[in-house]
């Protein structure tokens, strides 16, 4: 039976499957209303938010039973599955991976595990790794979700991400194409805008995306972010042509699938075109798969119509879906035909969420954990300690509260102050502060989404006051940049990470210094 117009167009469109922005739905809460879409269109995936094994294995299975063709699910997971399941492995961020003496073992090692945790899970496809280097100190988004700011050594540690994920089995993608670590902006609020020459895109930015194609990456996620110097339009890469076809396919030679970013952020919306417009000009700029789109069925109809029209070539989506079916193909030909409606054909699933894994993710975390200047002094059991905790963005409340149980285990004297991103000032002028001998300042330093990024102003201002009175050890949950412009402290650590094996790793650290 052949395949209708609409039908090719709901084949390049992946579907959300839960949400962790305001209001959060789980993938278990969401399933109904994505098997409704399914039972309308055969659209080619799912991109998977909030989930929990083993609930969500289910629940793509269910899902998988609607789709003849087999759904390529995706996910987020550049710390691991746990990024995106709660119950399977939550790593550290790149960062910290590359922090470590150990840094391409490491990087190997969680590349197998996520990978196994992830397929077994009944995911295929790994927006991870990030190959984009972190040259912009005033970067918001990107920072610590990278191996560095440097180009080699993340060069380096993309090339072993891909190389161990693709030897388990799992897709991997390469993001945000050609770069997003010189912006100075959120892309998922705004279009930012790199100025740099190509000579200095080609040397800094590009190589980590040819060392990913050179190691058999199998997508490559664009960049909602304009390059003027590779493209004149002024347009973000997801939609340029020069971008897409000229730079990655002809000049990298990749002939793999080319991934949108998601088409819910501020970067790719046009106030002056609708999201089927949009879509349109991704897919003749040389875009492959639509990812996470706000009106899926809108859009089949607006493509379909567009070619129709004679405004885009059907041949283009044909090459596309080409493309697109060598990926189940892969996974096909590794994991047997059941692949897509049992993810147990993969990975079993006994050790999703294993303490053996854990235990890696943790001594990688200790692994990453540095002090950047000073020397740590003996905190005995906390007796007359003070440990602020300094939070810029949204924390999950169970990593915080596991974060205090270790606290009070290895300084059972300790005292707390927790300071969020609405509360006042007025919370650090407490009686905690005045009776403090000295004090922890550990600080989340981390890219959020739509979130700044380091300290304001009126906060840096009052922990400096509060540096110059009190003997303080400063620590950054993260980005060892968050800490610039704070002095006189006794000592400042990092550990590249806010993930609970890295918060974990910071309190062992401090226990184990003296």
């Amino acid at each position: 039976m052949p395949v209708t117009l609409r039908e090719k167009v709901a084949g390049l469109i992946v579907l959300r499957l839960g949400s962790n922005m305001v209001p959060p739905r789980t993938a278990e809460e969401d399933a109904d209303a994505v098997a409704r879409l399914l039972d309308q269109h055969p659209f080619g995936g799912l991109i998977l938010f909030n989930g929990h094994w083993p609930e969500t294995r289910g629940t793509l299975r269910g899902l998988q039973e609607r789709s003849e063709n087999g759904l390529l699910v995706m996910t987020d997971m550049e710390r691991g599955i746990g990024q995106q399941v709660g119950g399977t492995t939550m790593f550290p961020h790149l960062r910290a991976l590359a922090e470590s003496s150990n840094a391409e073992a490491n990087v190997r090692e969680f590349a197998r595990i996520g990978a196994e945790e992830a397929l077994a899970c009944g995911v295929h496809v790994a927006f991870a790794p990030v190959a984009d280097v972190s040259r912009n100190p005033k970067n918001p988004i990107i920072s610590t979700r990278a191996f560095g700011e440097e180009t080699q050594p993340v060069e380096r540690l993309v090339r072993a991400y891909i190389e161990a994920a693709r030897e388990a089995g799992l897709l991997t993608t390469a993001k945000h194409f050609p770069g997003h670590g010189n912006t100075h902006e959120d892309s998922h609020a705004v279009t930012p805008v790199v100025s740099d020459s190509f000579d200095e895109l080609s040397h800094h930015d590009l190589p980590p995306f040819r060392a990913a194609v050179e190691a058999g990456v199998d997508l490559v996620m664009t960049a909602h972010v304009s390059y003027p110097a590779l493209d004149t339009s002024g347009g973000p890469a997801t939609r340029s042509h020069p971008i897409l076809h000229d730079l990655l396919r002809d000049w990298l030679g990749f002939d793999g699938v080319v991934i949108t970013d998601s088409l819910h952020m501020g970067g790719i919306q046009d106030a002056h075109r609708s999201e089927a417009e949009v879509a349109v000009e991704t897919l003749k700029a040389g875009v492959d798969l639509l990812l996470d789109l706000r009106d899926p069925l809108a859009v089949v109809e607006g493509v379909a119509q567009a070619v129709e029209e004679g405004r885009l070539d059907e041949a283009v989506m044909d090459a596309s879906l080409v493309r697109v079916e060598r990926l189940r193909r892969r996974l096909r030909s590794r994991f047997g035909q059941n692949v897509f409606r049992d993810p147990s054909t993969a990975y079993p699933i006994d050790s999703v969420g294993s303490d053996e894994f854990g235990a890696a993710a943790e001594k990688m975390a200790r692994e990453a954990v540095c002090v950047i200047e000073g020397e740590i002094p003996n905190l005995g059991d906390g007796d007359g300690l003070l440990v602020v905790h300094v939070e810029q963005s949204p924390t999950d409340e169970r990593v915080v509260a596991k974060f205090w149980g270790t606290v009070h285990r290895h300084f059972p004297k300790v005292a707390q102050l927790r300071l969020n991103e609405d509360d006042s000032l007025e919370e650090l002028r407490s009686r905690a502060i005045q009776r403090a001998e000295r004090l922890l300042v550990a600080i989340v330093v981390k890219p959020a989404a739509w979130h700044n990024f380091g300290l304001s102003e009126e906060r840096q201002a009052y922990l400096q006051q509060l540096i110059n009175q009190k003997p303080t050890v400063l620590a950054a949950l993260g980005d060892p940049r968050g800490l610039d412009g704070l002095d006189g402290t006794v000592a400042k650590i990092c550990t590249y990470s806010d993930v609970s094996a890295s918060r974990k790793a910071l309190i062992e650290f401090l226990t184990t210094s003296n």
